[in-house]
């Protein structure tokens, strides 16, 4: 079954692959606009959001596509500094994949058939001194006023025996993950277990639900999460940015902070989320939804620029598959996750991302452990046969 994060669950089971797009850093070019033109051309015209096709679904031969775009490619849309390079050169920036439906899906692979799973040792991009180096480096940049605050990004990567994709599928079953699912392609597959909504529009309205501020899932963990200073300090930074990123495509004055950090559980984890809404402005299309909110408030820091700029000196690897946007388009819905939570497989090893938000107040030690935190629930469920 074709499992693509937020792609309707009466759907899934009837999804086809008819055709695909996709665009590597290297391609160069407008990626924004080639992606438009590429959907418009498979009964996805997505030129004026205000405005979707009006034929009917049963009648449509495109049930809808998966749309995925790397952290790199939003930060060459934001023409920021793109970061260190991905470990898993075959996966590209930006993938399209356009389905049909039929009335004859694929059946399950046989178990039987598969390799015995293993994953072996996983290997660090950085060790916890050097993560609390570059935590320390953000703080200093805060003292000189360079930024408010910067997302900080480690990698981890295993080698693995048998087939990757299982593996992956059981990270969409985890509690709470709204954009549980998978994506594949030649010579890679990344499995998703976000609960963390980058954008969707339904009709003409925007929305955004950024999380950032994590505890453990105890009573203890919530009332700290309640009455911690630094973290509703540091969420409302990425809230007012959130707010600033859909001002540039809503009609003047319709942003609206719906819900402030309001306490929501993932796994073993409490997270704080916020919900912001606004009406989208006429005549905007998806190359100019996708320039104004990638990549992610929530996962680069504030300001935007200052920080990604930031993250591209102190990552020593690319994020890859991590931080950047996943989910389901079709005329009049879009609905793409933020791909925290996520890992990532090349033909020989399992990839894994998890970091924080550093502020002025920011503990190395505890920003160390809150990285391992949310990595842990991923770690476990794909060690798992």
């Amino acid at each position: 079954m074709i499992d693509v994060p937020a792609a309707p669950v009466n759907c899934r089971h009837r999804l086809t692959e008819h055709t695909r797009w996709q665009w590597h850093l290297h391609d160069g070019g407008n990626p924004a606009g080639d992606l438009e033109t590429f959907l418009a051309a498979h009964d996805l015209p997505l030129h004026d959001l205000t405005r979707p096709t009006t034929t009917h679904h049963h009648t449509r031969r495109t049930c809808g596509a998966a749309l995925y775009v790397s952290a790199a490619a939003g930060a060459h849309l934001a023409h920021a500094p793109t970061g260190a390079p991905t470990p898993i050169p075959a996966l590209p920036d930006i993938v399209a994949i356009v389905y049909h439906h039929t009335d004859t899906p694929t059946p399950p692979t046989n178990p039987t058939t598969r390799r015995p799973w293993t994953l072996g040792d996983w290997t660090p991009s950085w060790t916890p001194t050097t993560h609390a180096h570059a935590i320390d480096t953000v703080r200093t940049a805060i003292s000189h006023g360079t930024v408010y605050q910067t997302n900080l990004v480690g990698h981890a990567s295993a080698p693995y025996t048998g087939d990757p994709l299982p593996a992956l599928t059981r990270l969409g079953a985890l509690p709470g993950a709204r954009y549980g699912g998978t994506l594949t392609g030649p010579g890679w597959a990344l499995g998703c277990a976000s609960p963390e909504t980058l954008i969707e529009i339904t009709g003409t309205r925007l929305t955004t639900r950024p999380i950032k501020g994590t505890r453990p899932a105890t009573p203890t963990g919530r009332h700290d999460l309640l009455t911690s200073t630094k973290e509703r300090a540091e969420h409302i930074m990425i809230v007012d940015l959130e707010r600033n990123d859909l001002a540039r495509v809503a009609r003047t004055g319709t942003v609206t902070v719906d819900d402030l950090y309001a306490i929501r559980r993932w796994c073993n984890l409490w997270q704080a989320e916020s919900t912001i809404s606004a009406t989208l402005a006429d005549g905007l299309g998806l190359a100019d939804l996708l320039r104004a909110i990638c990549p992610g408030g929530s996962v680069t820091g504030a300001p935007k620029h200052a920080a990604l700029h930031q993250i591209a000196t102190l990552e020593p690897v690319g994020r890859g598959a991590s931080m950047g946007a996943l989910g389901w388009i079709t005329p009049g819905h879009l609905d793409l996750g933020l791909t925290i939570r996520t890992a990532a497989a090349d033909t020989h090893r399992l990839h894994l991302w998890a970091g924080g938000g550093i502020t002025w107040h920011s503990d190395p030690t505890a920003e160390v452990a809150e990285a391992a935190a949310k990595a842990a629930p991923l770690r476990a469920t794909l060690t798992t046969a």
